[in-house]
């Protein structure tokens, strides 16, 4: 539910997590029902970005994201939902969009297909966003790739075009780089001062937040999701050694999920810490990501414990 206030859409949104039955064939819907409802209890949490990377969106089919969204909207229909969209092609898009709409999602996040990080162009890129949203015509936020993306990560002149678009209205900052940031933004509020710009690279939330940020859409914030919401807070308060001090239990953390290689287990490394912290029963992933091993399970905990204990009291 978008409220009536000035800058709706500002504020952290956790990127939610899916999680799957012990064969990792099957959503887990209880599961995925106190995850939601817990995660948007928390004091500062804005909405939730459903089906986005965290949330597996590039293993799950059709009919599941929609099912996703629908516990979504009926778990937590006070929050924001912005729903993410991932396809090759324009027009499964577009019904993946209206899908979205359908199930009760506030907002659509379109991510740039994974053919792109080899090439694309102004108007493929252009007119990707179009049809995808034509018929919807939900708000709109970008994704910014990382700057390690290739062309997914799109070029000045493409980000130019594309927050001129109709019912754009923010972007989720993926470029993982700090200066890059820095200059995205820059670029966008020149341009398009209406438009959030949102940090999101979760090893770099604090850099990217003392730049300037009207929010975050993050995969920590559906893990730890207090610890993010007081790193905001005491940024945008100006708080600088209370900031510090926050990064500090952050840091690991996100380094041990986003910033150790492979990258592409940072799904698996995300649904291993709710999985070790009681809120899921498995943390199966869908093949082919293959289960964590022991070695780096031991990795995670220390990082996870650390970022627990941000409380000045445990502290």
């Amino acid at each position: 539910m978008i409220p009536s206030r000035d800058d709706p859409f500002h504020g952290i949104y956790a990127a939610t997590v899916c999680p799957l039955d012990a064969s990792g064939r099957h959503l887990d819907e209880a599961a995925l029902t106190r995850h939601l409802d817990e995660v948007t209890q928390i004091d500062g949490i804005t909405g939730l970005l459903i089906n986005g990377h965290a949330g597996e969106n590039f293993l799950l089919s059709r009919a599941e994201k929609r099912r996703v969204l629908e516990i979504a909207h009926s778990t937590c229909p006070r929050s924001i939902l912005v729903a993410g969209v991932n396809s090759e092609s324009s027009y499964e898009a577009q019904a993946h969009t209206d899908d979205a709409k359908e199930a009760g999602a506030d907002a659509v996040l379109l991510f740039p297909p994974f053919s792109w990080a080899l090439s694309t162009d102004l108007e493929t890129v252009l007119t990707h966003h179009r049809i995808a949203n034509d018929h919807a015509r939900l708000p709109m936020m970008l994704y910014q790739a990382s700057v390690g993306a290739g062309s997914m990560a799109y070029t000045s002149a493409i980000l130019s075009a594309l927050v001129s678009l109709p019912n754009v209205m923010a972007i989720k900052e993926g470029s993982w780089e700090t200066a890059t940031y820095e200059a995205n933004r820059r670029l966008v509020k020149a341009l398009a001062p209406h438009v959030a710009v949102m940090a999101s690279g979760d090893e770099h939330l604090f850099a990217c937040f003392a730049i300037g940020t009207e929010g975050s859409l993050v995969s920590l914030a559906a893990v730890v999701p207090t610890l993010i919401v007081a790193l905001y807070r005491a940024v945008k308060q100006q708080d600088l050694p209370e900031a510090q001090r926050l990064h500090a239990h952050v840091y690991p953390l996100a380094k041990a999920i986003y910033g150790t290689a492979p990258g592409a287990r940072a799904n698996a490394r995300l649904k291993a810490c709710l999985h070790l912290l009681g809120k899921f029963p498995h943390a199966a992933m869908r093949p082919p990501v293959p289960p964590l091993s022991s070695a780096e399970l031991a990795r995670l905990e220390p990082a996870l414990a650390l970022a627990l204990q941000h409380d000045r009291r445990d502290s």
